[in-house]
């Protein structure tokens, strides 16, 4: 059959989506996988689509105006996707195309019933299924009405939900092509859908099948409840058999119709557990081919199976890739720096490469294996203890994987570890036993800076004069520089400190005088706490700019990077360049998500700050950081002088007393410090940037590479070999990368994932939290009620005073609007992360870790923040 507008399934297979859209190249690929038997059938190809709309000239205009209308705009997409569907159904198919139809019907048996089903070039895709999107049409009887159907599916690349869902993955309309499959109709006793890995938890050794008498279509429309199998290695060890009251079935002349079940059949399974286990072992012969785990729709007929459709789960989150075949457990990276968003190549392989211990990428994020001490029970303890501090959901989806008994392997003990999950002493937590203490002087803290501040120094200054291969051998040795300091035993013991003065407080005071978390307030306002300097420093900032009415108005409209050379041009617009310059030369390294040395740093897009810098301005009145800084001092002090003069009236009150002092001093003088390892990463972390930057420049301008972004898609060593090569990136290469950057968003990262796949997120298995309120971590006390601010984006912030900050996650980044607001919930975080140490400096009630709370929470709704006991009320 090489009719341009017809191709038979037998003739296509998965390298032809262009040609036949996604389905009728699964199809096509499926029918030649051996022992998998699939209806026959044809697909009209694209070329018949692209056809119709050539003779639609008004869907053109119409597709022009459909790509100007806001994503919010619901009515402006209804009503043109509603005009573009029907001027292609009002277009009369050709004469020659509609023959051509007509032949393939004659060979495949012209008065048989078929199914006529859409298959888009942007469907059944490894990254994004499209599943449901267009239209398929059951039982169809001839000629006629098989080519009105045709042009039904063609329309429906145009339903409402395709063009939504189209704009939410970012792709054009205009790039998207329609072909129509039209295969024999199956009249099956069951049928129903295969998942080749449990779509729920992600399981991939586990399958699921759902199943029903009749058609398909009944479970996929919601009419029948299916029976549920769970097959996992050759046998079904679950099983839920619903009670079957309706099937749908085919129409002698066309069309399909419920009918009623028999009630001695309503209670028994469609699938007998053999036939269940069958069916798996062909979806696991299909997974095999295709590489990816399967949603596959199946018939049973005369017991044999048919395969009708096959797509990628695409909403599993992928698995680190490994060397073996034996379990791993891996907890994430993400969760531990407060950045769960996808990391671009060179992003995520850089910390790889920067970071104490191995890191697995997978999705776009990275993964510690933990599985070795996990298998040992002398580090077991530890390391759950360590994580658990950190985020107890993790420790809690650890514990379930142990819980199993059969999946960690017992190892011997690794021995002691010193290294937080996110691979650097800011991410909170050692994985060992307790470092060697040290003398509670501040001038520990002081010499660990310079250290830090003179190698920035000699970094900065080395760099300079590098430049390809050599530059890359240079940043090689420099890495090992920064492992250096990240492992610096004095660092990690200063950190410990404060960490731990901190856990003694609680602990002690909590025992001796029932208080709950009282480091929260005693670390208030705690001294070279560079993170929280960094948010009261941008309140000066405002204090330059408020009676600058000028530079005020100006700013409102400022939305390009490039906005500082025309600020001084305005009246007191040097001053105020002068103050947001100097802000920047100290903290312009820092962003959004800054552990991805892709991210655009506020150096780089100074505009991120302007909103911030004007709620300042708005809210607050001169002086605001040195009053703000000054009362939280005061509370610190009241506190540490109530809590003493109440331990020196118990029994062995003095004891006590003189313990706790020295536990307070020692937490003011550590606590601050914990913050700065991580600034100094990330301004070296600008340092390597702009050297990388500067390289790509090079490349480009030598042909190697078509624009500069393109490095973020290579990962570092693949980037180091094009320099060393001397030859072009590969340019298919970066575009794969682009479009899986893209994909991994629509992914959300576990805490914890397994190498069979499966995602846990843990429980909290509380008993104190009130009916319909949210549980999470209690990292900084005290209760507020206010407005919720759902924030997505900093730079979209707009935040009045007394408004609490509902957030996915707070790295440093988010400082500067803590200052602003009156409380903190946010889906990630623990009591060491960065967020909640800087809400407890700035004495905002906070509760972390609060799962979907940026989706559970409404923008603008009234809710109460319990900082201390750990959970959020959502307020009528």
């Amino acid at each position: 059959m090489n009719e341009q507008y017809v191709r038979d399934l037998h003739e296509v297979d998965e390298t032809q989506v262009a040609l036949v859209g996604g389905k009728g190249a699964h199809l096509g690929a499926l029918s030649r996988i051996e022992g998998v038997r699939v209806p026959g059938g044809f697909c009209v190809t694209t070329e018949a689509f692209r056809r119709i709309i050539e003779q639609a000239p008004s869907v053109d205009g119409l597709l022009d105006r459909l790509s100007r209308a806001k994503t919010d705009d619901r009515e402006a997409v209804r009503t043109l996707s509603a005009q573009i569907r029907r001027a292609i159904e009002e277009t009369a198919v050709p004469d020659d195309l509609a023959a051509a139809i007509t032949r393939a019907l004659a060979r495949s048996g012209e008065r048989a019933a078929y199914a006529v089903r859409s298959s888009a070039t942007a469907e059944d895709l490894p990254t994004a299924s499209f599943a449901g999107q267009q239209d398929t049409y059951l039982n169809v009887v001839g000629p006629a009405a098989i080519l009105r159907h045709i042009s039904r599916c063609w329309a429906s690349l145009f339903t409402e939900r395709a063009v939504t869902y189209r704009r939410r993955s970012g792709i054009d309309h205009r790039t998207v092509h329609m072909a129509v499959v039209v295969q024999r109709m199956v009249l099956p006793d069951a049928s129903g859908i295969l998942f080749t890995a449990d779509p729920l938890t992600g399981d991939r050794r586990s399958a699921t099948v759902d199943a029903g008498f009749g058609l398909g279509e009944a479970l996929v429309s919601g009419l029948v409840n299916p029976d549920v199998f769970t097959v996992r290695d050759g046998r079904v060890v679950a099983r839920t058999i619903a009670a079957k009251h309706r099937a749908l079935t085919a129409l002698p002349a066309g069309g399909t119709q419920e009918v009623a079940i028999d009630a001695e059949r309503q209670e028994q399974p469609a699938l007998t557990d053999a036939q269940a286990v069958r069916l798996v072992e062909l979806g696991r012969r299909i997974e095999a081919h295709f590489g990816h785990p399967q949603d596959i729709e199946w018939c049973l007929v005369d017991d044999g199976f048919r395969i009708v459709q096959s797509r990628p789960i695409t909403t599993l989150f992928p698995v680190p890739e490994r060397a073996d075949r034996e379990n791993h457990v891996y907890v994430s990276v993400g969760h531990a720096q407060m950045m769960t968003d996808p990391m671009k190549p060179l992003g995520f392989s850089m910390w790889q490469l920067t970071a104490m211990v191995a890191m697995h990428e997978a999705g776009g994020r990275l993964f510690v294996d933990v599985t070795p001490r996990l298998a040992s029970p002398a580090s077991r303890a530890a390391l759950l203890d360590a994580l658990g501090k950190g985020d107890p959901l993790v420790r809690d989806a650890l514990q379930t994987v142990l819980d199993r008994g059969d999946f960690v392997p017992s190892l011997p003990d690794p021995g002691p570890v010193g290294r937080p999950a996110g691979g650097a002493p800011a991410g909170g937590d050692r994985l060992g036993g307790a470092p060697d203490p040290i003398a509670t002087d501040p001038a520990v803290v002081a010499d660990l800076i310079e250290r830090s501040r003179a190698s920035l120094a000699a970094l900065e200054r080395d760099i300079r004069t590098k430049s390809g291969p050599a530059l890359f051998d240079f940043l090689l040795e420099a890495f090992e520089e920064h492992k250096r300091i990240l492992s610096d035993p004095l660092s990690i013991q200063a950190i410990m400190a404060g960490m731990e003065a901190t856990w003694w407080l609680n602990d002690k005071l909590g025992e001796w005088l029932g208080e709950k978390n009282p480091a929260d307030t005693l670390t208030l306002s705690a001294p070279g706490n560079v993170t929280s300097e960094m948010g009261l420093a941008l309140l000066d900032v405002a204090d330059v700019i408020r009676p600058l009415p000028e530079v005020v108005a100006f700013l409102r409209d400022v939305r390009d990077d490039d906005f500082l050379d025309e600020l001084a041009k305005l009246a007191g617009g040097p001053e105020a360049r002068d103050a947001i310059e100097t802000y920047l030369d100290r903290y312009g390294m820092r962003c959004v998500g800054e552990i991805d040395i892709t991210r655009p740093r506020w150096r780089e897009h100074p505009s991120a700050l302007v909103p911030v810098i004007l709620d300042h301005v708005r809210n607050f009145e001169p002086g605001a950081a040195g009053r703000r800084f000054e009362l939280g001092r005061q509370k610190a002090q009241q506190k540490e002088q109530d809590v003493l003069s109440r331990l020196r009236a118990l029994p062995d009150g003095d004891r006590k007393a003189d313990e706790t002092k020295r536990m307070i001093d020692r937490v003011r003088t550590f606590i601050g410090y914990r913050e700065y390892p991580k600034y100094g990463i990330i301004s070296r972390y600008s340092v390597y940037k702009q050297a990388l930057t500067a390289e790509a420049e090079r490349l480009v301008r030598a042909g190697a590479l078509a624009e500069r972004e393109d490095v973020f898609y290579l990962t570092f060593q693949e980037l180091h070999e094009v320099v060393r090569s001397n030859r072009p990136a590969d340019a298919r290469l970066v575009q794969q990368r682009k479009e899986d950057f893209r994909a991994h968003h629509a992914l959300t990262p576990p805490r914890v994932l397994t190498s069979d796949g499966e995602a846990l997120t843990g429980a909290y298995r509380r008993d104190d939290v009130p009916a319909g309120a949210l549980a999470g971590v209690p990292v900084s006390a005290g209760t507020v009620e206010g407005r919720a601010r759902v924030v997505l984006d900093m730079a979209e912030a707009d935040l009045e005073a007394g408004d609490i900050l509902v957030t996915a996650f707070t790295d440093p980044s988010w400082s500067p609007l803590f200052v602003g607001i009156a409380g903190l919930v946010t889906e990630v975080g623990g009591l060491m992360t960065h967020g909640a140490v800087i809400a407890r400096e700035y004495g905002l009630p906070a509760v972390v870790g609060v799962e979907g709370a940026t989706r559970l929470i409404r923008d603008s709704q009234r809710i109460r923040v319990h900082g201390t006991d750990g959970y959020v009320e959502i307020l009528p």
